[in-house]
């Protein structure tokens, strides 16, 4: 069954017993932006089938500021606590990286459905125990906060490819530096910019949405080769520029680049087919060309003649494709709101996930080898040795000498 409208697979459908016209009750772990986001988006409407319950507000001065815009709802200062009080069926988990697994797997383990923010972890293995938790508890939903799964241009973009309609995939492109970050955004938290309290740079702050839609979209890397510059533009220990060269297998080869210090940033996404090329500007404006037989036929086709005209640049190529612009209306907050309500359908009728939590590990993996390739300056598999990444992550950690080092597995500490 796919969801109306687009061709999504059924990700699993529950029978919850829950009674018609039931709201989630939700629990938002974290009340800085995005958990003050969240909430606004549920208290204008933009959500139908949330009630905002619960918040979990530990910087001082939070729990007042909850309590005068959303009042009634309950302020907790630990997140144990309001996973342990019965008030709310489900969570989402709006704190630093490296704590999403962690309380993921706390909600879990006592019941509570569970939206991790992206990234979905700092590191493979702390995700994997998140999946693995949630894989032995099927009966709960674990959603993460792939909101540019719900853009309307992606996900027609999506359809396109899966379609056939620009033939199989034979290389593609994103340049995505329009992330400026000026020196006082790091210094506005003594955890930005760090390995130990952040767990990287832009491949984990900034950029987790694009390297999700480009594999959604492309397909599963096999390798890649990077290079990183660590402190490059900005007063940090983590990277701030970043280009890979990714090998997906079977000929396809694409490019990742990416900035946080680029002040005139560019948001470009190029995928060539055989048969079409698909061209993204600013996330806003898609190009679409179908070409009326494959590239291989037409280049076949040119007689000698034609091919004179080819060299000097007189044929008129466009004879051979058509050109479809694609572009949606702006509609501010829409792509949050509609992952928080698919969570909650998920939850009270089974409708399909856009963003399923397992699929956060993808991310995270490509971000994983991007890191160790620049770090060993060598081409890294998909299946890299996880220990390896996490010696030298720890290996950074310990030179910033602020934070304690990761271990192998938080599991078991984390659903005390």
């Amino acid at each position: 069954m796919a969801l109306p409208g687009h061709g999504f697979a059924v990700i699993g459908e529950k029978s919850t017993g829950m009674p018609p016209g039931k709201k989630i009750r939700l629990g938002i772990l974290g009340y800085g932006t995005q958990g003050a986001t969240y909430a606004r988006l549920i208290a204008d409407g933009m959500v139908p089938s949330m009630h905002l319950a619960a918040v979990v507000a530990t910087r001082p001065g939070k729990g007042d500021l909850v309590a005068a815009q959303h009042p009634g709802v309950e302020i907790f200062d630990n997140y144990l606590e309001l996973l342990d009080s019965g008030k709310v069926d489900a969570v989402v988990s709006c704190v630093p990286h490296y704590e999403h697994p962690e309380q993921g797997i706390a909600a879990l383990t006592r019941g509570v459905h569970v939206l991790v923010d992206k990234p979905a972890g700092v590191y493979t293995q702390q995700v994997n125990d998140l999946s693995a938790c949630a894989a032995e508890n099927p009966h709960l939903t674990f959603g993460i906060m792939f909101n540019q799964r719900n853009n309307p241009l992606y996900q027609r973009l999506k359809e396109i490819v899966d379609n056939g309609q620009i033939g199989k995939i034979l290389r593609t492109n994103w340049i995505i530096t329009n992330w400026w970050r000026p020196q006082g955004y790091y210094d506005s938290r003594a955890w930005r910019g760090t390995w130990g309290g952040e767990g990287g740079g832009v491949l984990v702050n900034q950029a987790p949405h694009q390297l999700d839609l480009w594999q959604w979209i492309c397909g599963t890397p096999k390798r890649v080769f990077a290079k990183a510059s660590y402190g490059f533009q900005r007063e940090i220990a983590v990277e701030d520029e970043v280009t890979a060269l990714v090998d997906f297998g079977d000929g396809l080869i694409g490019t990742f680049t990416t900035s946080t210090h680029d002040l005139v940033g560019t948001d470009r996404l190029e995928i060539v087919g055989e048969r079409g090329k698909i061209v993204v500007e600013g996330s806003r404006v898609a190009t679409v060309i179908r070409y009326e037989r494959s590239e291989r036929e037409i280049s076949d086709g040119i007689d000698e003649e034609s091919l004179a005209r080819v060299i000097a640049g007189e044929m008129d190529l466009a004879n051979f494709y058509t050109t479809e612009v694609i572009e949606f209306p702006p509609q501010p907050g829409a792509q949050h709101a509609g992952i928080l309500e698919n969570f909650a359908r998920n939850i009270l009728d089974g409708t399909p996930l856009i963003a399923p939590g397992a699929d956060g590990i993808l991310g995270v993996r490509l971000a994983n080898a991007i890191h160790l390739s620049s770090w060993l300056g060598e081409e890294v598999s998909m299946d890299f040795d996880e220990e390896v990444y996490l010696t030298e992550l720890n290996r950074r950690i310990d030179a910033e000498g602020e934070f304690p080092a990761r271990v192998s597995s938080r599991r078991e500490s984390s659903i005390s």
